[in-house]
């Protein structure tokens, strides 16, 4: 299936296609006898301009299309509520969200949807903690969470869609699509941290008789340590589900995730990747059947901080060992600008290239755009 083709049937789950930020601050409603309720919340928008040649999709093959647009970024537009309690040696908490697109103006402009991605409660005590609730996976989840452009635009993904844009999606790593849950963290040892989840399995096989008689296990360790100034936060993760069929046999579904990132005197690296089959590479782990089709990719960024500014350059691949070869590399270089603690200004210019055999889509994007976090 073309990419555009899938494009217009999952369109409704693009506008969910983002990865939740720790707000810079958060505003304090209540705090007494041992029990705290606090806000946050995150707003943006940019004007984005795309010129895409169009090689490959098949509505608009060989024409050449500009597309300017108002619409958010990487990360859509939220508002979340945490809660937590002391009660004896136990801590209770919890936390939802609740996300929302700008960009129905053309389709439906007075029904803007809600999705609500994080709906959770959580308890911990000296062993680690235990969250139980719908929150994002565990597969590539630091690979996204470590994103230089994760408050900005990066690759379009579809110059005419709602919802948010694609940041690397699909270039480096795959999405860690909201789930329900049930998962372990373990206590810091060392700089050391596991986390273990059983993960509410996905339809991959598009048999009538398809089951999944376990659910999804996925996994990440995660290493963080300071070495004479340089910071050093490492990790590596897992999936793995089964989807059986007597009709067409099973979909494996596997995976590994990895990163390093080194922090010193104002200056990033990180380079982070993944590989695995039956892993859906655009709209995350998940989503479409995709049989056993392998797949890899990688993420190669480096930043510089000086005073307000924030200068970014980035480079991603993912690639699909499909019967024709597909391959989507996005080249990214942005600047951000921190007006105070809470309002950015944010400039990219990306080059996306979409690749089936020896046809190749090319999206060059400019996008300018503020964000504000509370």
């Amino acid at each position: 299936m073309k990419p555009a083709q899938l494009l217009r049937i999952f369109l409704p789950c693009f506008m969910v296609l983002a990865i939740s930020l720790p707000a810079s601050a958060a505003i304090t409603l209540y705090d007494k006898e041992d029990t705290t309720f606090r806000t946050d919340g995150f707003f943006n928008t940019f004007y984005a301009r795309s010129d895409s040649d169009n090689e490959i999709s098949s509505i608009k093959s060989g024409f050449n299309q500009t597309q300017s647009r108002i619409k958010m970024g990487f990360l859509p537009n939220y508002i979340g509520f945490n809660f937590s309690k002391q009660a004896g040696d136990l801590k209770l908490g919890g936390r939802s969200s609740f996300w929302v697109t700008i960009n129905d103006s053309d389709t439906s402009p007075v029904s803007t949807g809600i999705d609500v991605r994080q709906f959770y409660g959580t308890v911990d005590g000296d062993w680690g903690q235990v969250l139980f609730g719908k929150d994002f996976g565990l597969f590539n989840r630091t690979n996204i969470f470590l994103d230089e452009i994760l408050t900005g635009f990066g690759k379009n993904g579809g110059i005419d869609t709602d919802g948010v844009s694609f940041g690397n999606i699909g270039s480096g790593y795959t999405y860690p699509l909201p789930s329900a849950q049930i998962t372990y963290r373990s206590p810091t040892i060392n700089g050391f941290k596991l986390a273990v989840g059983l993960i509410d399995p996905a339809r991959t096989n598009a048999a009538a008789d398809s089951e999944e008689t376990i659910p999804r296990i996925e996994g990440e360790l995660t290493f963080n340590r300071t070495f004479d100034k340089v910071a050093i936060t490492a990790w590596t993760g897992f999936l793995t589900q089964t989807s059986e069929s007597n009709i067409s046999g099973n979909v494996e579904s596997q995976g590994i995730s990895y990163g390093l990132q080194a922090k010193f005197a104002g200056f990033s690296l990180t380079g982070s990747g993944f590989t695995g089959e039956g892993l859906n590479t655009s709209l995350g782990a998940f989503g479409t059947v995709l049989n056993n089709i392998d797949s890899d990719g990688y993420l190669v960024q480096g930043s510089y901080t000086y005073d307000k500014f924030r200068f970014v350059a980035s480079y991603g691949i993912t690639e699909l060992d499909s019967s024709v070869k597909k391959e989507d590399e996005t080249i990214i270089g942005a600047v951000f600008y921190s007006v105070n603690d809470y309002l950015k200004l944010v400039a990219e210019y990306s080059v996306e290239t979409y690749s089936e055999g020896n046809l190749e889509d090319v999206t060059d994007t400019i996008a300018l755009g503020a964000s504000l976090s509370f």
